[in-house]
């Protein structure tokens, strides 16, 4: 979706427009300014910036009625395309992660292949979407660029990283959280190998070919899954 999370919570912080959002959500057609004001005993100016509110950050789109009655045309406002992934619940995400790398694992040595290699083109593919997003000269930008880059990406994740440069030229990245915790209970090597190729698909994006070592993981009971990032080709840093 193009409207980031701060937007969305904001326009869905308030409890008369959230529960707008839901009854435009489980009407089956699409609802008018005047059919919001009636259900929720507003005055239709105030269900107007509501539903216009929901609109501006995509989460609602609108179009004129074109049915043919006299009078004033209304507008007619119903769920936007962009909120697919907004309609499935995070506990049936993580449901569906759990079925998948089950059905994964269950071919062996293939299928752990097959997972790391999936972690990897998650990685990677994140970091594409990021740099299309937030543009990115990869030959021009500095070393520390390319690393807030990255910082950001990875909050967007949920990891909650700290990432620190060395002297010797070598990374220290940390994450505080890890998304796929729940997942990497029940399969602890398998998940962190395919989380371990997912970052290192991310640092690849940016820097070329790198080797990301895991020295602490939670799963052991860290506070953190702690990382070494090495072979950084052909990059200048400064470091105070």
């Amino acid at each position: 979706m193009e409207c980031d999370a701060q937007k969305l919570t904001s326009a869905l912080a308030d409890s008369t427009r959230f529960s707008i959002y839901q009854y435009v959500s489980n009407s089956r057609e699409p609802v008018t300014v005047q059919d919001v004001a009636e259900h929720f005993s507003i005055h239709p100016n105030v269900a107007r910036l509501h539903l216009t509110k929901l609109e501006d950050v995509n989460l609602l789109s609108s179009a004129s009625d074109k049915s043919g009655k006299g009078g004033r045309p209304s507008r007619l406002y119903s769920l936007s395309d962009q909120v697919v992934s907004l309609q499935f619940p995070p506990r049936d995400y993580r449901l569906l992660a759990d079925i998948a790398i089950e059905s994964i694992l269950s071919l062996g040595e293939a299928g752990e292949a097959a997972l790391t290699k999936m972690g990897y083109r998650m990685g990677t593919e994140m970091a594409k979407r990021a740099l299309k997003e937030f543009p990115l000269d990869e030959n021009k930008a500095s070393f520390e660029e390319k690393l807030e880059h990255i910082h950001r990406l990875v909050v967007a994740q949920g990891l909650k990283p700290d990432i620190e440069a060395l002297q010797d030229g070598r990374l220290r990245f940390r994450v505080f959280n890890c998304t796929f915790s729940e997942t990497a209970k029940r399969y602890p090597s398998s998940v962190c190998r395919m989380h371990n190729a997912l970052l290192t698909g991310i640092f690849e994006t940016y820097f070329g070919q790198i080797e990301l070592r895991e020295d602490e993981s939670m799963l052991s009971g860290c506070r953190s899954c702690n990382y070494t990032v090495v072979r950084v080709p052909d990059c200048q840093m400064s470091v105070d």
